[in-house]
């Protein structure tokens, strides 16, 4: 039996390749709304982040969503992942 692919995707603060399945998906659509995406499949620019406190606090302290979705993040969505990530602990 063939074995399936596993989909990697790099982290945008560690810049670490993670299975998708251990990173959560912020998405900005074209209204330009910032959301998170827990299917991965919503339409917009991506940016996925590792499911860890500390890597989100990083995010937080150095803008990295920011720039890389090219629009300011607001506190919700980093309190949104913060809940997302204790809940799977």
């Amino acid at each position: 039996m063939k074995q399936r692919k596993i989909p990697l995707r790099t982290c945008v603060v560690t810049r670490e390749k993670c299975e998708k399945k251990d990173l959560i998906r912020v998405v900005k659509n074209k209204e330009n709304k910032v959301f998170v995406d827990l299917t991965g499949k919503a339409n917009g620019r991506g940016a996925y982040i590792k499911k860890s406190l500390e890597v989100l606090e990083q995010a937080k302290k150095s803008k990295t969503l920011d720039r890389h979705l090219e629009i300011e993040v607001p506190n919700e969505i980093y309190e949104e992942l913060s809940n997302i990530i204790n809940s799977k602990n």
